[in-house]
């Protein structure tokens, strides 16, 4: 078992039911982008590719037996993702009929008992490691975006299901250097 507990990752190759796949798919549909509650959920996010990195720190100087915490210091609500999300697709597909694309935020009923904040420390990692995320929140959801834009095909193979059975191929993990 890997001593590693992390936070809310991000990224290439995301199952589009989490909250930025999900957000990006919907603005370029022009479907309403569902936000739970008053949108006030806080979570630290952390791009994939420094958990990546994070983990081979630990397996590399990490010490036997501790636990390690990977954080992103990035917290940020999930209207304030969804926010910078629009304001990222509004510059990255210029000519969308859906511009702008805050303009399709809808807020829908929280879930019962949804945690406000998700947060981590991560200080034990970077002082004893070194460690620190290369990429700050906005590089990184750039980063994602632009990949779900150029990866239509993967997309839609995940939403219609024709992805099962397929063998999962080592292009997910290089990806994640990319």
């Amino acid at each position: 078992m890997l001593p590693i507990n992390c936070s809310n990752n991000y990224g290439p190759y995301q199952f589009p039911e989490k909250l930025i796949p999900l957000m990006i798919h919907k603005a370029q549909c022009g479907e309403p982008l569902p936000i739970y509650g008053d949108g006030g959920n806080i979570r630290d996010w952390l791009y994939v590719g420094d958990h990546r990195g994070a983990i081979l720190r630990v397996l590399a100087a990490g010490t036997p037996g501790e636990v390690y915490n990977v954080g992103g210091d990035s917290e940020r609500t999930n209207l304030a993702v969804v926010d910078t999300l629009c304001a990222l697709l509004d510059e990255l597909l210029p000519n969308s009929l859906r511009r702008p694309h805050a303009a399709l935020k809808t807020y829908v009923i929280d879930r019962p008992d949804h945690d406000r904040r998700y947060a981590i420390d991560a200080d034990k990692l970077k002082r004893e490691l070194g460690w620190a995320p290369l990429e700050t929140f906005e590089t990184g959801l750039r980063r994602t975006v632009q990949w779900y834009l150029g990866h239509p095909q993967w997309c839609a193979r995940v939403l219609d299901g024709s992805y099962r059975g397929e063998r999962l191929s080592t292009a997910i993990w290089s990806g994640l250097r990319e």
